[in-house]
């Protein structure tokens, strides 16, 4: 990940109903949510979602996909493991941290 792609990632999660919806979906996990279940789980509007999950898409953070007449949105896991690289990159001025190395994360699962 690059300096433009981080920015354009933590800009789509700094605003407070993209930032749950994407927790929402972390929480979901691989499997995903329907952007009904994901209204009725947040409490908001279809309209207002549908915006929100536009941003998250743009950014790769998330990802849809057709299922029949349903569309299954998922977290981009790898994405937010890239970010999260990223922003901790030579991290504790190079001396062992708290951290997990990132050669344990699993490609395509949380940290």
């Amino acid at each position: 990940m690059n300096e433009a792609e981080a920015v354009t990632a933590l800009a789509a999660l700094a605003q407070g109903m993209r930032l749950r919806v994407f927790r929402a979906l972390v929480q979901a996990g691989p499997q995903g949510l329907t952007p009904g279940a994901l209204a009725a789980l947040l409490g908001v509007a279809g309209s207002t979602l549908s915006f929100h999950l536009k941003e998250l898409a743009q950014a790769g953070l998330v990802a849809v996909q057709r299922d029949g007449r349903h569309l299954i949105y998922r977290p981009e896991l790898g994405r937010m493991n890239a970010l999260l690289a990223y922003l901790t990159d030579d991290c504790c001025q190079g001396q062992a941290c708290e951290l997990r190395p990132l050669a344990t994360v699993v490609p395509g699962r949380c940290c």
